[in-house]
């Protein structure tokens, strides 16, 4: 009995590279959430509950916002970038990232984690995609808690640089007052210059807002950009002098306990209120004169 050629033959079921392709990106979603999940709970429920990260949620939800938006304009050209570079930078983020989660560092561990997200971001899509969204990745950066030794690094400096420039201030005014360290007395009272007066939570949120509206105003204007940003840190330090200095008459004219109470928040949206003016006024000012000096240098 003769074999036909065309006899049926067994078909072995193949996976087309489309379906492949769609099982890789599970793979790396899965992948991303098991990164991201449990170090972004733990950043919520311990910095962004408190008063020093509280501003966390929003620069998320507006960073977001942001790189959409850049996407959206730019339209970057995606090509994978450099293997050999983004393995290289996965891998010491994620060394990183391991020994901080074992430690318990979370500080360490955030910027680890965000690290290698940016550096996957790069190897998948390119510098390209990178470059069109700079600004949302340092933007973004201020979701995270920054390091305890950073912190006090830049709290007390600037602690005690508030503190003596706002007793000097009220002394030549004719105050009762003196300090010592972080610690001003006036009347009665003695007031510690803590950190939520004038420590790096308030500089930080402050310093993002201000970011914030001159990426919306400037984006398309590098020189302007430039030089109103450069002015967000001052603008910050100057906000929380204000605060310090209106709780400190608050707690001398009112009393302890009305500088403690619903004033302290007032001496808070006060604070905001200041470093807002300031940014727009330096806005204001500064615009045209950059304007200027550009069609000055292209004559």
């Amino acid at each position: 009995m003769n074999v036909e050629n065309s006899a049926a033959v067994m078909e072995v079921p193949t996976r087309s590279p489309s379906h492949l392709l769609k099982i890789a990106n599970i793979l790396l979603a899965v992948g991303v959430v098991a990164l991201v999940a449990p170090t972004m709970f733990q950043v919520a429920r311990d910095s962004w509950s408190s008063e020093q990260g509280g501003h966390g949620p929003l620069v998320l939800v507006t960073g977001i916002w942001a790189v959409w938006r850049e996407l959206k304009a730019t339209k970057p050209d995606l090509a994978p970038g450099n293997l050999g570079v983004g393995l290289l930078l996965i891998g010491i983020c994620l060394c990183v990232f391991v020994l901080a989660r074992i430690t318990g560092i979370l500080e360490i561990e955030a910027f680890a984690m965000y690290g290698a997200l940016v550096a996957g971001a790069y190897m998948l899509w390119g510098k390209r995609l990178i470059g069109a969204i700079w600004f949302p990745l340092i933007y973004l950066a201020f979701t995270l808690p920054p390091p305890d030794t950073l912190v006090a690094a830049v709290t007390q400096p600037i602690k005690i640089a508030i503190s003596t420039f706002a007793v000097s201030l009220l002394h030549w005014a004719g105050y009762p007052v003196a300090s010592s360290g972080v610690t001003i007395q006036i009347g009665q009272y003695d007031l510690l210059v803590a950190a939520a007066c004038a420590g790096l939570n308030s500089i930080l949120t402050l310093t993002a807002l201000c970011l914030f509206y001159v990426y919306l105003r400037h984006r398309s204007d590098p020189v302007a950009f430039i030089v109103i940003a450069l002015a967000a840190i001052p603008i910050a330090v100057i906000s929380n002098f204000v605060r310090v200095l209106v709780l400190v008459l608050i707690t001398y004219h009112l009393g302890d306990a009305a500088a403690q109470g619903f004033l302290h928040d007032f001496a808070g949206l006060l604070m905001f209120a200041v470093a807002l003016f300031t940014i727009f006024g330096i806005d204001k000012l500064a615009t045209p004169l950059i304007a200027r000096f550009g069609k000055r240098a292209t004559a």
